[in-house]
Order: structure tokens, then C-alpha cells, then sequence
């Protein structure tokens, strides 16, 4: 008996189930570092979302794309298209692509390798990967999240994608959470590796950065060298999270913030950019 995908309206995450059975809960919610839905599980099947959700797209930087739906979705994550000559990379996934979105996607040259860093910005890879037949790639230790969809290549702590375009496990705020470094526009895809404040006009103000972000549970100091370690070796003068892109946010930025957060008890608390400078 073929399988429902369903997605959970509070957080996105998509989840097999059967078709008369709608899901009794989602693992993502049910995990300590995300909030509860105040008012019960509302899972959606594909064809409601369809007729619920437009995906919108833009070119961000030269040759970067982003993906979301409008109205939003669960967190609301945002997908990021890397468009290469050697063939198109994917990173994290918007919560739905409708057929327009996936037809651009085509047009484009389709998807030749498809990534994420963590549960927060699986959104609908399983679409990507149905429409495209990428290669999927994910750290081993994430693989436990992937239900959705098949992984096929588990990797280690180092990965290139393409020239210029490497995965890096930094862990963390997720088991084998993946940042994306590309040399070619000096940008760091972070998942959730940084939380970036942002203006009324969409301008950076504030980082920080959290093992739990909706209870506040800080990283420990471990964990945010390993952060550091690893951020210092990228020279990165922009940010992608999994939810936006963040522009001028800086290595430099990032390490301060972690400088910081290991000169005392760890928190979680945006500190103001001007500060981090």
C-alpha cells in the first residue's frame, strides 16, 4: 500500500504515514529544542498544501536563489539554489515548491546535488529529490531525521560539493548539522549554526546562536569551540540561515559572538552587531 507524506502545520516537517491514519504526533516537535503546537497536531497531505501554498522565488547574490511559500509554513524555512556549471546544487528546502517553482528549477538545469544542514531546513527535499533524482547528501549522524526521503550518500565531517563548495559539520544545535561554505561569493550557508536579527528593512542587527532556540537552551562551551574551529577557517562575508539571507554578516562577526559566549555562562541572547564588530 503505497504511503501519505504529511506535514506537520507548526514546525513543516514532513513525515510518512498511511493514508486513513493521519500521524498521532511529529518527531521534530516532540524534541526538546522546539515548542509544542498550543492547540493540538494539524498534519497536511501534499494535495491540500497545493492548493494552500504559492512558492516564490528570487535571485539573492549572482547565481543564488531562494525558495519560500507564501503564506508561510511550519518555521518558515527557505531553500537556496546554487546554480553551477558543473551541474546545480540545492541546500535546505522551502516547507512546498509548487509546479511553477520546480518547472523554473528545470529550466535552470534541474538538480544535480541536493543537501541540508539539519531537520529545521529538510522542508520538502523529498519533492527535489522525486522531480530531480540528485544526489542526496547528509551527515551520518542526521541521517536518523531523514524519514522523508533517502539519503544516498552518508557522509563524514568534510564534504566538497563542487569546486568551491564544501560541507562542514560543525553539530551543535543538531546532530551532524552541516554548514555550506561557498568560496566563489564568500558566503556560509549556517543552518542554524547562527539565529541572525534583522530590521524592519531586512538589514542584519543582532546574532546568536542556541542548542534549543524556543526554551533558550545555550550551547555548551565544547560545542561552541567546535563552532569556532571550524568558522575560522572560512572567510565568509555573508549568511545564510534557514530561514534568510543576511548580508555583510561576517567571520568576524561569528567568531566574536563566540568569543563571547566562552568568556562566561553560555546564553542565548542577540548581541547587537556593533558590538560583535
Amino acid at each position: 500500500m503505497p504511503l501519505t507524506r504529511y506535514a506537520c502545520s507548526h514546525c513543516g516537517t514532513w513525515q510518512p504515514g498511511f493514508p486513513r491514519e493521519k500521524p498521532t504526533s511529529c518527531p521534530t516537535c516532540m524534541d526538546v529544542r522546539n515548542a509544542l503546537p498550543s492547540d493540538g497536531w494539524d498534519f497536511q497531505t501534499a494535495g491540500q498544501l497545493s492548493e494552500r501554498l504559492a512558492t516564490r522565488w528570487e535571485e539573492v547574490l549572482p547565481g543564488i536563489w531562494s525558495f519560500s511559500c507564501t503564506p508561510p509554513f511550519g518555521l518558515g524555512s527557505t531553500g537556496w539554489f546554487l546554480r553551477r556549471p558543473e551541474g546545480n546544487v540545492g541546500f535546505e528546502g522551502a516547507p512546498w515548491y509548487s509546479r511553477p517553482a520546480l518547472e523554473f528549477m528545470e529550466v535552470m538545469g534541474g538538480l544535480h546535488m541536493l543537501s541540508a544542514s539539519h531537520p529545521h531546513g529538510f522542508g520538502a527535499l523529498w519533492q527535489l529529490q522525486e522531480r530531480f533524482d540528485p544526489l542526496l547528501v547528509l551527515h551520518r549522524d542526521a541521517v536518523p531525521y531523514s524519514k522523508a526521503f533517502q539519503v544516498r550518500w552518508p557522509v563524514d565531517d568534510e564534504q566538497e560539493l563542487a569546486t568551491g563548495l564544501t560541507l562542514h559539520c560543525v553539530g551543535g544545535h543538531y546532530e551532524g548539522q552541516m554548514v555550506l561554505y561557498d568560496a566563489r561569493s564568500r558566503s556560509l550557508f549556517c543552518g542554524d549554526a547562527l539565529k541572525v536579527d534583522l530590521d524592519a528593512q531586512g538589514r542584519p542587527t543582532a546574532l546568536s546562536c542556541h542548542k534549543g532556540f524556543h526554551y533558550a537552551i545555550p550551547l555548551s562551551h565544547d560545542e561552541l569551540r567546535r563552532y569556532r574551529a571550524v568558522l575560522k577557517q572560512l572567510p565568509f562575508e555573508n549568511v545564510f540561515t534557514s530561514f534568510e539571507f543576511a548580508r555583510g554578516v561576517t567571520r568576524k562577526h561569528a567568531l566574536a559572538l563566540f568569543d563571547r559566549l566562552l568568556a562566561g555562562m553560555p546564553h542565548t541572547r542577540p548581541l547587537p552587531l556593533e558590538e560583535l564588530s
